[in-house]
């Protein structure tokens, strides 16, 4: 019998083959997810960085539309999202709802609020995912595993006999399913949560650059007031 892993594959049950191509199909999106969200998170890094550095330059300028104009060249930037929303809803606040007694800080906090939230669950996009491979792969590996153990002992059967060559076929198949489950599994749990360690960095992120946006506000509310 050749033990290979094509000679394995050859010589498996339609359910195991399944199985196995379901497997590789699973391992396959969740390095497309993986890719797609690293690059995304890269840009997002990079972007912000940059953002916050020339934004700042702007409000202490006391240039709000150049800096909403900012915002929309740095697209990928978490950042840029927040202190967007932010802005745009002072300057309509100011320039228009205030006069009808309307709380402009306010209602920027609530709309920075909003885009926080949003913009986290577009960083979430594709993790859940992961999540479920990482959780379903190995109980699908373990499929596997019962399906080859019942060819095993059918091969036992069918041969009449107990002995190692009547069931190997059947051994190597539970056990290349099983392996497989395992390889799919391993690496999106390690991703899943590396994924979320840098979310909830960026959580932090927007979270500081939300406050310093609102405490600006407030000191440029209560200069005009003065």
């Amino acid at each position: 019998m050749d033990m290979s892993l094509m000679g394995l594959i050859k010589t498996m049950s339609w359910p195991a083959l399944t199985i196995f191509f379901l497997l590789c199909l699973l391992s396959v999106y969740s390095l497309a997810v993986a890719v797609e969200r690293w690059m995304n998170f890269q840009k997002a890094k990079q972007q912000s960085v940059k953002f916050a550095l020339e934004v700042g330059q702007l409000l202490k300028q006391d240039k709000l539309k150049e800096a909403i104009d900012l915002a929309k060249k740095y697209k990928h930037s978490h950042v840029a999202k927040v202190v967007s929303a932010g802005l745009l809803e002072f300057a309509y606040e100011a320039h228009g709802a205030a006069a009808q007694g309307h709380d402009t800080v306010a209602a920027a906090e609530r709309a920075v609020e909003r885009a926080s939230m949003m913009t986290t669950a577009d960083l979430r996009k594709g993790l859940g995912g992961l999540a479920t491979i990482a959780t379903t792969a190995p109980f699908i590996g373990l499929l596997g595993t019962v399906i080859g153990i019942i060819n095993a002992f059918r091969g036992m059967a069918a041969s009449g006999a107990g002995g190692l060559g009547s069931v190997s076929a059947g051994i190597a198949e539970a056990l290349v399913t099983t392996a497989l489950g395992l390889f799919v599994a391993i690496p999106a749990v390690w991703l899943y949560n590396m994924f979320l360690n840098k979310i909830e960095r960026f959580q932090v992120e927007m979270s500081h650059s939300s406050s310093e946006l609102i405490d600006f506000f407030m000191k440029r509310q209560t200069a005009k007031a003065a």
